[in-house]
């Protein structure tokens, strides 16, 4: 199981780099045709929560797949941490896209919509599976939810902190939210619907989380939950 897991995860890394290459390579194409900043467009790009969790979802894969081959015991505990922290952004991708997103254009330029549905849906569903089924990873502590919640804080505070002076790379129109229920300017309650839609994210991530490293500690692809690791398992 593990060389099949090995050879997935690497069909699956290869599919979201090539997805986030194409996005990116078109999108900059059309901004450049259009006289716009690429240099600012670069900086947008990676401000979108889906593109960095993506990346990381492609790095923790190719990791992945180097342990399923190199390793025939269980993965490092480090890694445990860092796939269930990936899983956990690639779910809530896949739950936030398909609920507020979803047909609604974002401002990146022309959207490739392959690319699009192997960011918003593919990827994260395989991360899902990858977490159930495939063999080796240690079951974790409640406390791995703080490696989880690391980042999303972090985004949330560098994107509200950067709205107002970012720009559109074509127009240069100010502010420039990735996600538009982010935008004050252009939320229903102002940043009253911008508090509301941060919590609700927030929880979701939580929530994921939580059901990630439970998953963790009761589904069979875990390693031998009887001898729990003291640092990430349960007492």
């Amino acid at each position: 199981m593990r060389t099949g897991f090995g050879i997935a995860r690497l069909v699956f890394a290869a599919l979201g780099i090539a997805a986030i290459v194409t996005q990116f390579a078109s999108s900059a194409s059309a901004i450049a045709s259009k006289g716009g900043s690429v240099g600012a467009f670069v900086v947008n790009f990676f401000s979108f929560f889906t593109i960095d969790s993506n990346v990381l979802a492609a790095v923790v894969l190719l990791i992945g797949a180097f342990f399923a081959f190199a390793r025939k015991d269980a993965d490092p505990n480090w890694y445990t941490v860092l796939r269930a922290v990936a899983t956990t952004y690639m779910a809530t991708t896949g739950i936030v896209y398909n609920l507020l997103l979803r047909n609604i254009a974002l401002p990146q330029g022309q959207t490739v919509q392959w690319s699009n549905e192997v960011l918003h849906v593919v990827i994260p569903l395989y991360l899902v599976l990858d977490w159930f089924f495939a063999p080796g990873r240690a079951p974790l502590r409640n406390k791995a939810l703080w490696w989880i919640v690391g980042f999303p804080i972090v985004w949330a505070v560098y994107t509200l902190i950067r709205g107002p002076f970012a720009g559109d790379p074509v127009t240069g129109v100010m502010p420039w939210y990735p996600y538009p229920f982010l935008n004050p300017a252009t939320s229903r309650n102002g940043y009253l619907s911008v508090s509301f839609y941060v919590i609700l994210i927030a929880v979701v991530i939580l929530v994921v989380g939580f059901g990630v490293v439970w998953i963790s500690r009761r589904w069979p692809g875990s390693r031998d939950a009887r001898v729990p690791h003291p640092e990430l398992t349960t007492d």
